[in-house]
């Protein structure tokens, strides 16, 4: 039997999966190989014949699209909820939404809201709260979200929209100043695990992972990450 899983994951999730995937490995001595994207592409990727066995998601839609058209051995499940922050790697103190339509901010960072959840959901939040017609000419999109943080962390755009776990990582946690966005400005942002039936001798490796992703022990790693999760 093959023992090393492939694991499309949304970029939100890079950080404690690669927790989760450590602490995985030494449990079980099954290995695991992680490719980061965003969760459109990932999804494009897999519908064209991508080998990986699991798919974890930034959203319920792109897993639930590939549930209905027979990629996945069953219905996709939640894992997280995301939440949406503000972050600056520029002399912003304190930050927040007005920050966004101050004539020094030229360059606001987003995800792509086309294959991204969390970019979609910036611009839902942007909608809210009417600020996307007068920001509208600074929005820079990344691919995904990790694309989005390069942005702001390189300054090449002075404040951007990201996930509260990008900022909760071990890496970077710390590092510039951040807001968390009301969340009643967008819609939760539920996140779905599910397994390909694109999988070859792995079926029950890619279970194990999905169980333990769902567990107690993984739960942990991703509240540390700013996420909620269903206990």
């Amino acid at each position: 039997m093959e023992n090393t899983i492939n694991i499309a994951v949304a970029a939100n999730m890079q950080y404690a999966l690669e927790e989760i995937v450590k602490d995985f490995t030494e449990n079980t001595g099954i290995s695991c190989q992680i490719i980061v994207s965003s969760s459109g592409k990932h999804t494009a990727q897999i519908m064209e014949g991508a080998p990986y066995d699991i798919f974890i998601s930034a959203d319920m839609n792109y897993p639930n699209q590939l549930y209905e058209k027979g990629f996945t051995l069953s219905a996709p499940e939640v894992y997280a909820y995301g939440e949406l922050v503000l972050w600056s790697m520029t002399e912003i103190n304190p930050i927040s939404l007005k920050n966004l339509t101050d004539e020094n901010i030229r360059h606001i960072a987003v995800a792509n809201p086309m294959t991204a959840p969390y970019g979609k959901a910036a611009m839902e939040m942007l909608g809210y709260h009417k600020l996307l017609d007068s920001i509208r000419h600074k929005l820079v999109f990344g691919e995904s979200i990790a694309q989005t943080n390069q942005f702001i962390y390189s300054k090449s755009a002075e404040i951007g929209i990201t996930s509260l776990s990008t900022i909760k990582s071990k890496k970077l946690i710390n590092t510039g100043s951040w807001t968390i966005i009301d969340d009643i400005s967008y819609t939760p942002i539920a996140q779905g695990v599910v397994i390909l039936t694109k999988l070859g001798d792995n079926k029950e490796n890619a279970i194990a992972f999905k169980n333990y992703l769902l567990s107690k022990n993984a739960n942990e790693v991703i509240k540390e990450y700013g996420y909620f999760v269903n206990e």
